[in-house]
């Protein structure tokens, strides 16, 4: 396994107790991160607390879609600390099913948690960077917010704000020495499976030309090259990691 220097660096990631985000940590610690994991999920934190056995590793619980709580336990992080890496990866699956029939609670809740998040914490986040001169923000978008899903389409709607907010707030940096950017995988089997139907899972399975779902490790090893120094240039960037699927 190829290390990035992350050797001094402080990263936040949300939804880091498991999934894409665990992996992401897992990722950054091997390769000399101290790395603080924001969750609501306890047993999952404490899980991936005792896994990892690193003493770089720590958490705090904060629900992502309370901007005040936000700004709560970033402050308490930057007081003391910089803050260099912050990856937006916490999100959810929502219901499938069709445009007409999808709940207006369900559509407001994934699109909270999915982009109203990501703007949240780099809202926050942003300023210190600014101050500090350097920064990696690395947002986990969705190959569904590029083509649209069908039943998904508040998961969909969602990732492409996520796409979107990288290229403008990408641009809005570039004359800084903080990169933005994000990433669009296939899915994964982790647990936002279980927020699927078994017709909805197969649909994906079928549109991916090599013929499996993106292993975690995979989006971890790209994630850590953004979070690098190496990732001096590219900024508002979109990353596929499609399996073949997106080839624009």
């Amino acid at each position: 396994m190829h290390k990035f220097d992350l050797n001094n660096r402080l990263a936040i990631v949300t939804g880091g107790a498991q999934g894409f985000g665990y992996a992401i940590v897992k990722r950054f610690l091997d390769s000399g991160a101290k790395v603080i994991i924001w969750d609501i999920d306890k047993k999952f934190i404490e899980k991936a607390i005792e896994d990892s056995g690193s003493k770089n590793l720590n958490y705090q619980i904060v629900d992502i879609t309370n901007f005040d709580e936000i700004k709560k336990n970033f402050d308490e992080i930057s007081a003391k600390n910089k803050v260099d890496i912050f990856v937006n990866n916490a999100g959810v699956a929502g219901l499938n099913d069709k445009v007409w029939n999808y709940p207006n609670e369900e559509w407001l809740k994934v699109l909270n948690i999915n982009l109203n998040s990501t703007f949240y914490c780099c809202k926050v986040v942003i300023p210190h960077m600014i101050k500090n001169n350097y920064g990696r923000i690395i947002n986990i978008a969705s190959i569904a917010g590029k083509e649209g899903n069908p039943n998904a389409s508040a998961y969909s709607t969602s990732k492409a704000g996520v796409i979107a907010l990288t290229k403008s707030l990408g641009k809005e940096l570039a004359d800084k020495n903080i990169a933005v950017n994000c990433i669009t995988p296939a899915a994964a089997k982790t647990r936002i499976f279980d927020q699927m139907t078994e017709e909805h899972i197969n649909y994906m399975l079928s549109k991916i030309p090599r013929n499996r779902f993106v292993k975690v490790e995979e989006l971890a090893s790209m994630a850590c090259w953004m979070a690098s120094e190496e990732n001096s240039y590219t900024t508002g960037g979109v990353f596929d990691l499609s399996g073949g699927r997106a080839t624009y």
